[in-house]
């Protein structure tokens, strides 16, 4: 099983490796780069799917599928759990999209091993002098890939206990952070003016408040608290609704249950949704002007200008899944929006500690 496991998962990396290899773009490993952090944020989404599908126990068993390397395979297992409980976790359809999901993540580890043991060779080719070609940062991609897959395992093995789930996204944003990051140091980027340099701070900053919220939001999802407050901008009827942070925000517990074992009461799941869409509106401020400032510096204005939209986009499908009742696409697009923010907030934190100063980059080219 593991074999036909590995298979799939090179099969699948072999299509971004085939276009790789086959384009007309001189730097290949730039290329690569950026087609593996395409496909982790396809990653990202298809797991945002995974999860708000409830499929996360669509095979309950890791890495394989009831002992076997696809759906098919284990199509007897599937039904008979299936028909055991129609509502339950197991069907055919949910065993597919996690084993897709599973392939996926091979593919990307697939990728990362590839980039690391290209910056291997090319590093020690140049004799150790080609610094775009230093391992240690691939390296690093590379036991962090491992980490994220053995919490993966966990989220399976575990029942998707909230925490280690959390922990499973929010390791997943990371990867893609700092995908990002390396894509960054292949580029060739616009000069940055000492105003725009002086954002290096309140950059850090967003990002750290983003992390934030990415944790609170990843914990209303898996608490699936996403439906505790169905109104706007009160709360049942209150600006401050009856809460259990207690019992909210207790980290080590079963899904849907306390830590004493009973069953969640919904004052907790109210206070988890009431503190991410609180905290909401302090990121959306700060990243917001954040953005603005960034406008005013011409190596900085795309990525504020995508800021700005991307940070639009997050409250008008925020506001949409309380509006629509929770509505599956949409769920799916906010959590990639959140993606896309960590994204630009990287590149932009990037790009005011890296990007050539202006006085010193006259004859640097138009950025790629």
């Amino acid at each position: 099983m593991l074999i036909q496991l590995a298979i799939m998962g090179l099969l699948v990396a072999l299509i971004p490796l085939t276009l790789t290899w086959v384009s007309n773009d001189a730097d290949k490993y730039r290329k690569l780069v950026w087609i593996t952090l395409f496909l982790t944020f396809d990653l990202i989404m298809f797991g945002a799917f995974t999860r708000l599908t409830d499929s996360g126990l669509g095979c309950p068993d890791w890495p394989g599928c009831y002992g076997h390397s696809n759906p098919l395979l284990a199509h007897e297992h599937i039904t008979a759990a299936q028909e055991a409980m129609p509502t339950g976790p197991v069907t055919v359809a949910k065993a597919w999209i996690e084993m897709i999901h599973r392939y996926l993540a091979m593919a990307v580890g697939v990728l990362i091993i590839t980039l690391m043991v290209i910056a291997w060779r090319r590093w020690i080719k140049s004799g150790r002098t080609e610094l775009k070609f230093r391992p240690w940062f691939p390296t690093l991609l590379f036991l962090f890939v491992c980490l994220q897959g053995a919490f993966g395992a966990w989220t399976v093995t575990m029942k998707l206990q909230p925490v280690i789930v959390t922990i499973h996204l929010l390791l997943g944003l990371t990867l893609l952070a700092m995908l990002t990051w390396l894509g960054a140091r292949q580029n060739v980027h616009a000069p940055v003016s000492l105003p725009g340099r002086a954002l290096a701070l309140p950059a850090l900053i967003g990002l750290l408040l983003l992390t934030v919220q990415v944790a609170l939001g990843g914990w209303v999802s898996t608490n699936y608290a996403a439906l505790a407050c169905n109104d706007f901008p009160l709360c049942h009827g209150a600006l401050i609704p009856q809460m259990d942070f207690d019992n909210g925000f207790t980290l080590w517990r079963h899904l849907g249950k306390t830590a004493d074992g009973e069953y969640l009461p919904f004052p907790a799941l109210t206070a988890i949704h009431w503190v991410h869409r609180t905290f909401a509106f302090v990121v959306i401020g700060y990243i917001a002007w954040l953005a603005h400032k960034a406008l005013k510096d011409g190596g900085l204005l795309k990525t504020g200008r995508g800021l700005l939209i991307v940070i639009a986009l997050q409250l008008v499908t925020g506001l949409a899944t309380i509006y629509l009742n929770w509505p599956l696409a949409i769920a799916v697009v906010h959590n990639g929006g959140a993606a896309l923010l960590l994204l630009l907030l990287v590149m932009l934190n990037y790009k005011t500690r890296h990007a050539p100063a202006v006085e010193a980059a006259r004859a640097v080219p138009a950025p790629f």
